[in-house]
């Protein structure tokens, strides 16, 4: 048998076997509810409960103490637990910065909404760093150029929200525009570039802050938010962060 008669025998099968009819299965499903009515396997269960009691001893542990409770709400351009935040991670991310590039941070800039949770008076424990910053976001540093730090400025003029900030004072005048703004006490050279603590949320234009998309050069600390919220707890025996005029309006 040649090849094309090998090819015209198999094309024939091919459409034979089209025409065979094919039956399907009926495929149905419902939705079951996890609930504490469904019973407990207790050989799951005795295989968990070493795990569990393991994390939450190690979450439950005391590392620190808050003289107050902090909100995110308790303020209105700046709140104590957003300057608490901003300047926590400033001061453990500065040194690993400068060592790497040879450079300082120059300000801080976080989001509002990114604070998930109070800090309550009393014992501070890892389960409160988790509690207040559940996501997994990372700390980085970018280049901005001074065109770039103007749109930072414009969007928090115009936002007027609590947005954490550190080593950046803004002064908005009665009207609620920019009056005056420096970084580190120094005036805004707007013809160089400065760098800017942020989270990789924002640096990929989160919360709408799309002049981080224009940035220049990025480093990643391989740190993330809540890790050095845990670090710094952990090196400080109390917090006591207030309200100051990094982000004011004048009346």
């Amino acid at each position: 048998m040649n090849i094309k008669t090998l090819f015209a025998c198999f094309t024939l099968l091919v459409l034979a076997s089209c025409k065979t009819p094919v039956s399907y299965n009926k495929i149905e499903g419902k939705q079951i509810a996890i609930t504490d009515t469904l019973p407990t396997d207790q050989s799951i269960e005795a295989f968990i409960k070493p795990y569990r009691e393991h994390v939450n001893s190690n979450l439950d542990s005391v590392i620190c103490y808050a003289t107050d409770t902090y909100s995110k709400s308790d303020g209105y351009l700046n709140t104590a637990i957003g300057n608490f935040i901003a300047d926590a991670l400033y001061q453990r991310s500065n040194p690993i910065f400068k060592k790497r590039s040879d450079h300082d941070i120059d300000f801080v800039l976080l989001n509002h909404g990114g604070i998930r949770a109070i800090i309550s008076k009393g014992d501070i424990t890892t389960r409160t760093a988790f509690e207040v910053m559940p996501f997994e976001n990372a700390i980085v540093v970018t280049k901005l150029k001074g065109e770039q730090v103007k749109e930072l400025l414009d969007y928090l003029v115009e936002a007027k929200r609590a947005h954490p900030i550190s080593k950046l004072n803004i002064v908005l005048d009665a009207d609620g525009a920019l009056k005056d703004a420096t970084i580190n006490g120094k005036p805004i050279d707007y013809n160089k570039s400065y760098y800017v603590l942020t989270n990789d949320y924002l640096l990929n234009g989160g919360d709408r802050m799309d002049f981080f998309k224009k940035r220049d050069t990025v480093y990643v600390l391989d740190y993330k938010i809540r890790n050095a919220l845990i670090d710094y707890f952990q090196e400080t025996d109390t917090i006591s962060p207030v309200k100051d005029n990094r982000f004011i309006q004048l009346k």
